[in-house]
C-alpha cells in the first residue's frame, strides 16, 4: 500500500509543479495526479536519454516526473491548437 501512496503523492506534487509552470493548466487534484504519473513516465525515459544527472531519491524522482510531465502538458498544448 506504501508504493501506491507513494506514486500518488509524487505524481500529485509533479502534476501540480507542471501546471504552475505551464500556466494555464490547472486539472485538480486527479488530474494533477494521471498528469504527474504520466509525466514520470515521460521523465523517466527522457531524461536518461538527454543524460541529466538528476539525482536519485525523493527529490530526484519529483524533479524527473515534473520534466516529463511539463514535456507531456507541452505536447497536450501542441495537439490542441
Amino acid at each position: 500500500m506504501e508504493p501506491l501512496l507513494y506514486i500518488l503523492i509524487i505524481g500529485a506534487v509533479a502534476g501540480w509543479l507542471a501546471g504552475v509552470i505551464m500556466k494555464g493548466f490547472g486539472f485538480g487534484l486527479l488530474g494533477n495526479i494521471i498528469v504527474g504519473i504520466i509525466g514520470a513516465f515521460v521523465g523517466g525515459w527522457l531524461v536518461p536519454k538527454l543524460g541529466l544527472p538528476i539525482g536519485s531519491g525523493l527529490g530526484g524522482q519529483i524533479i524527473t516526473a515534473v520534466i516529463g510531465a511539463v514535456v507531456f502538458l507541452f505536447v497536450v498544448k501542441l495537439l490542441r491548437k
